[in-house]
Protein backbone atom coordinates (compact mmCIF):
# COMPACT_ATOMS: atom_id res chain seq x y z
CA UNK A 1 0.00 0.00 0.00
CA UNK A 2 2.53 2.50 1.11
CA UNK A 3 4.43 1.53 -2.39
CA UNK A 4 1.31 2.26 -4.37
CA UNK A 5 1.35 5.52 -2.99
CA UNK A 6 4.85 6.37 -3.71
CA UNK A 7 4.13 5.86 -7.22
CA UNK A 8 0.75 7.80 -6.71
CA UNK A 9 2.55 10.61 -5.49
CA UNK A 10 5.73 10.46 -7.67
CA UNK A 11 3.46 10.67 -10.79
CA UNK A 12 1.16 13.22 -9.44
CA UNK A 13 4.38 15.66 -8.67
CA UNK A 14 5.86 14.47 -11.98
CA UNK A 15 2.79 15.90 -13.21
CA UNK A 16 2.88 18.96 -12.29
CA UNK A 17 5.83 19.99 -12.82
CA UNK A 18 5.17 19.18 -16.32
CA UNK A 19 2.08 21.45 -16.10
CA UNK A 20 4.06 24.13 -14.29
CA UNK A 21 6.99 23.52 -16.76
CA UNK A 22 4.29 24.01 -19.74
CA UNK A 23 2.95 26.78 -18.21
CA UNK A 24 6.41 28.87 -17.18
CA UNK A 25 7.38 28.03 -21.27
CA UNK A 26 4.14 29.98 -22.37
CA UNK A 27 4.46 33.04 -19.86
CA UNK A 28 8.56 33.19 -20.84
CA UNK A 29 7.70 33.39 -24.48
CA UNK A 30 4.98 36.50 -23.88
CA UNK A 31 7.26 37.93 -22.01
CA UNK A 32 10.56 37.70 -24.47
CA UNK A 33 8.20 39.23 -27.48
CA UNK A 34 6.77 41.72 -24.86
CA UNK A 35 10.50 42.72 -24.61
CA UNK A 36 11.23 42.72 -28.41
CA UNK A 37 8.86 45.77 -28.66
CA UNK A 38 11.02 47.54 -25.82
CA UNK A 39 14.24 47.20 -27.84
CA UNK A 40 12.64 48.55 -30.92
CA UNK A 41 10.90 50.84 -28.83
CA UNK A 42 14.78 52.03 -27.25
CA UNK A 43 16.34 51.73 -30.67
CA UNK A 44 14.08 53.66 -32.28
CA UNK A 45 14.49 56.48 -29.57
CA UNK A 46 18.52 56.39 -29.75
CA UNK A 47 18.62 56.99 -33.22
CA UNK A 48 15.93 59.91 -32.74
CA UNK A 49 18.30 61.31 -30.86
CA UNK A 50 20.34 61.68 -33.47
CA UNK A 51 18.01 63.49 -35.78
CA UNK A 52 16.95 65.77 -32.79
CA UNK A 53 20.70 67.03 -31.95
CA UNK A 54 21.07 67.55 -35.60
CA UNK A 55 18.31 69.82 -36.31
CA UNK A 56 19.22 71.45 -33.15
CA UNK A 57 22.32 72.24 -34.73
CA UNK A 58 20.89 73.38 -38.28
CA UNK A 59 18.67 75.62 -36.34
CA UNK A 60 21.31 77.37 -34.67
CA UNK A 61 23.51 77.46 -37.48
CA UNK A 62 21.38 78.65 -40.34
CA UNK A 63 18.66 80.64 -38.90
CA UNK A 64 18.35 81.63 -42.91
CA UNK A 65 17.05 77.74 -43.95
CA UNK A 66 14.60 77.35 -40.98
CA UNK A 67 12.65 74.58 -43.82
CA UNK A 68 15.38 72.33 -43.42
CA UNK A 69 15.81 72.99 -39.50
CA UNK A 70 11.84 72.36 -38.99
CA UNK A 71 12.20 68.97 -41.46
CA UNK A 72 14.97 67.17 -38.91
CA UNK A 73 12.50 68.10 -36.10
CA UNK A 74 9.64 66.17 -37.84
CA UNK A 75 11.33 63.60 -38.77
CA UNK A 76 12.40 63.39 -35.23
CA UNK A 77 8.50 63.81 -34.43
CA UNK A 78 7.66 60.71 -36.49
CA UNK A 79 10.39 58.53 -35.13
CA UNK A 80 9.12 59.48 -31.63
CA UNK A 81 5.84 58.43 -32.32
CA UNK A 82 6.92 55.09 -33.86
CA UNK A 83 8.47 54.45 -30.46
CA UNK A 84 6.04 55.25 -28.30
CA UNK A 85 3.76 52.54 -30.58
CA UNK A 86 6.08 49.86 -29.61
CA UNK A 87 6.73 50.78 -26.19
CA UNK A 88 2.66 50.62 -26.01
CA UNK A 89 2.40 47.01 -27.65
CA UNK A 90 5.45 45.64 -26.01
CA UNK A 91 3.79 47.00 -22.48
CA UNK A 92 0.57 45.23 -23.37
CA UNK A 93 2.41 42.16 -24.20
CA UNK A 94 4.50 42.10 -21.01
CA UNK A 95 1.10 42.72 -19.33
CA UNK A 96 -0.79 39.73 -20.01
CA UNK A 97 2.02 37.81 -18.28
CA UNK A 98 0.21 35.96 -15.29
CA UNK A 99 1.41 33.48 -12.76
CA UNK A 100 1.21 29.90 -13.39
CA UNK A 101 -2.91 29.60 -11.89
CA UNK A 102 -3.34 25.62 -12.82
CA UNK A 103 -0.09 24.52 -11.17
CA UNK A 104 -0.12 26.78 -7.89
CA UNK A 105 -3.96 25.32 -7.52
CA UNK A 106 -2.95 21.95 -8.10
CA UNK A 107 -0.02 22.02 -5.65
CA UNK A 108 -2.29 23.50 -3.05
CA UNK A 109 -4.88 20.48 -3.78
CA UNK A 110 -2.13 18.28 -3.17
CA UNK A 111 -0.76 19.59 -0.46
CA UNK A 112 -3.99 20.05 1.37
CA UNK A 113 -5.15 16.47 0.18
CA UNK A 114 -1.71 15.23 2.20
CA UNK A 115 -2.38 17.43 4.71
CA UNK A 116 -5.93 15.97 5.74
CA UNK A 117 -4.68 12.04 4.93
CA UNK A 118 -2.26 12.59 7.35
CA UNK A 119 -4.35 13.84 9.60
CA UNK A 120 -7.39 11.31 9.76
CA UNK A 121 -4.72 8.24 9.88
CA UNK A 122 -4.01 7.18 13.89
Amino acid sequence: MVKDATAHLSTLVRAEVELAKAEVTKEVKRGLMGSVFFIVALTVVLYATVFFFIAGAELIADSRIVSRGFAYLIVFGVMLLIAVLFAFLGYRKVKKIRAPRRTIDSVKETASALTHRNETQP
